[in-house]
């Protein structure tokens, strides 16, 4: 059989490290991005926390090991704390792109580091798991060679009205339900924060709105991604 696709996950934080040792897994989401790799066909491998440190971040650089692809999680800041690219620019990142109009996840980079596929997810845990969601688990796929290289999206309806959206592409946390004449409904929560965790662990799925769409009323087509891409939603 083939080797299994080796994906070495990090987290960079400073606020995670101050943190009682027993709660420093909730501070960062490498639990559910794990479990998104997992999902996907790969295995992850946890190289713990690190600190925003530039010696901590060139130390974990330098341990990687043989994998097949990187993901950072935080230290990809939109401003003075964007550690991720300064220093691992000296240990061979190049970057393709880097920030993305969508929310949440702004502050998010796709390039190689020493030649090996790389992907930078913002440290907000529900911008982490968007991201995840939306690039992360179609990269799995693709270096996989799978043929069903996609976010996983399905047309469904809304259970609610929508405001006009703006320049960014909008990934909604929201319910997900099935009607009598087997049609979806997906009814974004009022709530939206990045900071709501709690709105991401009672979602189903997020319901997109491209960037300016107008206003939709309840009942008019949308795409979703589901969290759980098993027979339930088809």
């Amino acid at each position: 059989s083939l080797a299994p696709l080796r994906v070495r996950i990090e987290a960079a934080g400073a606020f995670a490290t101050v943190l009682p040792l027993a709660l420093r897994p909730l501070a960062a989401p490498k639990v559910s991005l794990a479990a998104v790799v997992a999902g996907a066909g790969g295995a992850p491998v946890d190289l713990g926390i690190v600190a925003d440190d530039a010696d901590d971040l060139r130390a974990a650089a330098a341990r990687a090991g043989d994998v097949d692809l990187v993901v950072t999680v935080g230290g990809a800041s939109v401003g003075d704390h964007d550690l991720i690219q300064k220093v691992l620019g000296g240990a061979g990142l190049a970057v393709d792109f880097w920030k993305v109009a969508l929310r949440p996840g702004k502050p998010l980079i796709s390039g190689t580091l020493g030649g090996v596929p790389m992907l930078g997810l913002p440290g907000n845990p529900v911008s982490a798991l968007v991201c995840a969601l939306v690039f992360l688990r179609p990269a799995v796929a693709a270096l996989l060679g799978r043929a069903d290289v996609g976010d996983g999206r399905v047309g469904a309806v809304l259970g609610r009205a929508c405001k006009a959206n703006d320049h960014r592409e909008d990934y909604l946390r929201s319910a997900l339900a099935r009607r009598d004449d087997g049609v979806l409904v997906a009814t974004p929560f009022e709530q939206q924060d990045s900071s709501q965790l709690s709105a991401l662990a009672r979602a189903d799925c997020l319901a997109i709105r491209p960037p300016d769409a107008p206003a939709a009323r309840s009942g008019d087509r949308i795409d979703v991604i589901p969290f759980t891409l098993g027979l339930d939603w088809f």
